[in-house]
């Protein structure tokens, strides 16, 4: 036998003389089959290293058990905190989680879902790039809902489109921060905001806002200045903040990472924390708690949206009639830790 190729029904039914249907009855136990011809067939194939062909079998079943999750990024703890809730409830009811990673390139995103459709997954958990809140480009989403395939937002969600999503409350956890900032006796908050159009990075810009209305603090347009979601990104905005004439006494961070690239430059300009300058960031990734000094930040419960939006799935695939879009929007909670408590 050819060991270069995988051995296949038919290379077994040779084997023994018989026909492919009753190797294949044979191998899934079938009781029409003689039980010593069963158990030889058997104990051949796991000799010969004999391996289902599951493409095949789903396409006669017509079910892939198949999903597709489609990510800007894995790099960051809150999103991997998403897969593994998505995983520990679809793997034990046999689905395969395939992940593809956008780098926030609407390009990438479309070509995934196009992908993941072609391969007939049996439904997409999204969380939208931001190319494509840029673009304003949602073609390829109604694609998928045309295609009777369900979708359910992650994380990231485009507001005005009909299907499920599980989200996190980032408008009060953003508010939480900001009036925690305010009680301690910080007066000159700072935002590095995060990329405009992102549901998350609006919502929690919204929250801080907000709250210095409510606390009739001042909103200076120079203290608000745009971030990605990552260190690197800080690090400029940050220095501009610090130059000014009136610099800010604490800066709110659209996520722990851009607080943690607050933090860095303030550390190089000799400001201590939290006395000279207070810090905030948001997500409360496993990093913040050894900063130092610790960073305060708001916990955004990551497996619980995986595991949220896997019921989600699971309720549109047993549903039965009209579907009805459900949204779940889990709370943020205040962590309060070293960098905000000024004595």
């Amino acid at each position: 036998m050819n060991s270069s190729r995988p051995v296949t029904i038919k290379d077994i039914a040779r084997r023994f003389r018989c026909s492919p249907s009753t190797v294949s009855r044979a191998l899934n136990d079938h009781p029409a089959i003689n039980e010593d011809t069963r158990k030889n067939i058997q104990e051949y194939a796991k000799e010969v290293g004999y391996q289902r062909n599951e493409v095949s079998l789903s396409l006669l079943n017509k079910k892939t058990a198949s999903l597709g999750v489609v990510v800007p990024t894995i790099s960051n703890y809150y999103e991997t905190a998403v897969i593994e809730g998505l995983h520990t409830v679809l793997q034990p009811m046999g689905y395969t989680l395939n992940i593809c990673v956008t780098n926030e390139s609407y390009l990438l995103e479309k070509e995934s879902l196009s992908k993941l459709l072609s391969n007939r997954t049996e439904g997409i958990f999204l969380s939208v790039s931001q190319e494509t809140y840029d673009a304003g480009y949602y073609e390829h989403l109604e694609n998928v809902i045309q295609r009777k395939t369900p979708l359910i937002f992650i994380d990231r969600e485009y507001e005005d489109f009909e299907t499920s999503r599980a989200t996190v409350d980032d408008y009060h956890g953003a508010f939480a921060a900001v009036e925690h900032l305010i009680s301690i006796g910080y007066k000159q908050i700072a935002h590095l905001k995060g990329p405009n159009g992102l549901t998350v990075s609006e919502q929690r810009f919204k929250g801080y806002i907000n709250c210095l209305k409510k606390h009739n603090m001042p909103i200076r347009e120079e203290l608000i200045l745009n971030t990605n979601f990552n260190v690197e990104s800080a690090i400029l905005p940050t220095k501009r903040l610090l130059e000014l004439a009136s610099p800010p006494d604490a800066i709110f961070g659209v996520n722990d990472q851009v607080a943690i690239g607050a933090m860095r430059v303030a550390k190089d300009k000799g400001l201590r924390i939290p006395q000279d300058i207070g810090l905030v960031g948001f997500d409360n990734s496993p990093i913040s708690a050894y900063t130092f000094p610790s960073l305060t930040t708001v916990h955004r419960p990551g497996r619980k949206i995986g595991m949220e939006a896997s019921r989600l799935f699971l309720n549109q695939l047993n549903g039965s009639g009209d579907f009805a879009p459900e949204s779940i929007v889990l709370p943020s909670e205040l962590v309060i830790r070293e960098s905000s408590l000024r004595i």
